[in-house]
């Protein structure tokens, strides 16, 4: 494929719905994963695309993101210790950093979004419900 062409059918991407993506996928590249969310999916399904036609990362950049460590939670980095406090439905709520996560009351969980979506009762983004993010 010519890098026109790989323009092209990575434009056509954000044309497709999720039932044509995964077909997409399918016909391409086998089965294809068990996600709901477009967006990931024309992302995951354009860097296929062009991998496919340019190749992948170069060893040394392999290299480089496997020396970078784990990934850690968003709002480990304030530290052990830090406390995180809002008012939620007319009460103070305060989630405290820890070595082993990010405790609320007498739970501790592995993400700020575990712990946020525990006290909300639904589903919800922890750094967006504890104000470290717009959105």
């Amino acid at each position: 494929m010519m890098g026109g062409d790989i323009e092209k059918t990575v434009a056509s991407l954000q044309t497709m719905d999720l039932d044509d993506l995964r077909s997409f996928w399918r016909k391409r590249f086998g089965k294809p994963p068990a996600l709901r969310s477009e967006p990931i999916l024309r992302q995951l399904l354009a860097w296929r695309v062009q991998v496919q036609a340019f190749g992948g990362l170069d060893a040394q950049t392999l290299g480089a993101l496997g020396r970078t460590g784990p990934v850690l939670a968003e709002g480990r980095q304030l530290g052990v210790g830090a406390r995180l406090t809002r008012q939620w439905k007319g009460r103070e709520v305060t989630v405290t950093v820890e070595e082993e996560g990010f405790r609320w009351e007498d739970r501790v969980f592995p993400s700020l979004s575990a712990a946020a979506t525990a006290i909300a009762g639904s589903r919800w983004n922890g750094p967006r419900f504890f104000g470290l993010r717009d959105n």
